[in-house]
């Protein structure tokens, strides 16, 4: 899939929201997992007439199995978020039948988040938000939670030091080739995110969440320069 970058043009969700479910599991480790992770930890956030708010919902597979997971629990509703309109497009075809997820193709730093959620999710999106923006969001999705409710950020992280993240990324790559990527792949689709994806390091990510008033915060989750943090408010 990723055989199409030269590195000349930078990478874009546009046009792969058919492949996009198996393009991310095979180029982040442990997503699924990530998934599954995160549904349990919402069994202990959710309750009757909760809102949860999945920031970068792409095909809208983790609402998807949210409504699953909770389908005995009265009035749940699942908003979904994307900035990509093929990827609306396609998880409102894939979700139709289900009324409790809705989604919506906005620009997530300029969007206005509602109140009353019990549950926030950003699956590997906030490192694509231009560093300017991103405080910004985390405080508007700390002030859109109930008090005691959560919020889930996965994120590719950087490791603390060079040398750190020189084996990092090393093993990282020696992962994407057993996927199945030849090394021009790994090399074009690397090129193509400069300007595009920008990670943050573990300790940048919590002091973000810590500006923005979380306080209880913990890794749920990690795989080398992949990270899951639950903050609770």
């Amino acid at each position: 899939m990723d055989s199409k970058f030269t590195g000349k043009e930078r990478w874009t969700f546009s046009g792969i929201e058919e492949n996009f479910d198996s393009h991310v599991s095979k180029s982040v480790p442990l997503y699924d997992e990530f998934h599954e992770l995160a549904l349990s930890y919402a069994d202990f956030l959710l309750k009757t007439d909760s809102v949860v708010l999945d920031l970068g919902c792409s095909t809208g597979t983790f609402a998807n199995k949210l409504c699953e997971r909770f389908d005995n629990l009265e009035n749940l509703k699942v908003i979904g978020v994307d900035e990509v309109d093929e990827m609306v497009a396609h998880a409102q075809a894939i979700n139709a039948s289900d009324r409790r997820i809705e989604f919506a193709q906005q620009k997530i730093e300029l969007m206005e988040f509602p109140g009353n959620t019990q549950l926030v999710t950003s699956f590997f999106t906030l490192q694509f938000l231009h560093p300017r923006h991103r405080q910004d969001t985390i405080q508007k999705i700390y002030d859109s939670l109930d008090w005691g409710g959560g919020f889930i950020l996965a994120e590719k992280v950087r490791a603390p030091d060079a040398r750190f993240q020189d084996w990092a990324s090393q093993i990282y790559m020696d992962f994407k080739t057993r996927q199945g990527y030849s090394d021009d792949e790994i090399n074009s689709k690397s090129r193509s995110l400069r300007g595009v994806m920008e990670p943050f390091s573990t300790e940048e990510n919590k002091r973000m969440l810590a500006r923005a008033g979380f306080v209880d915060v913990m890794t749920i989750g990690k795989w080398v320069c992949f990270e899951v943090f639950l903050a609770v408010k």
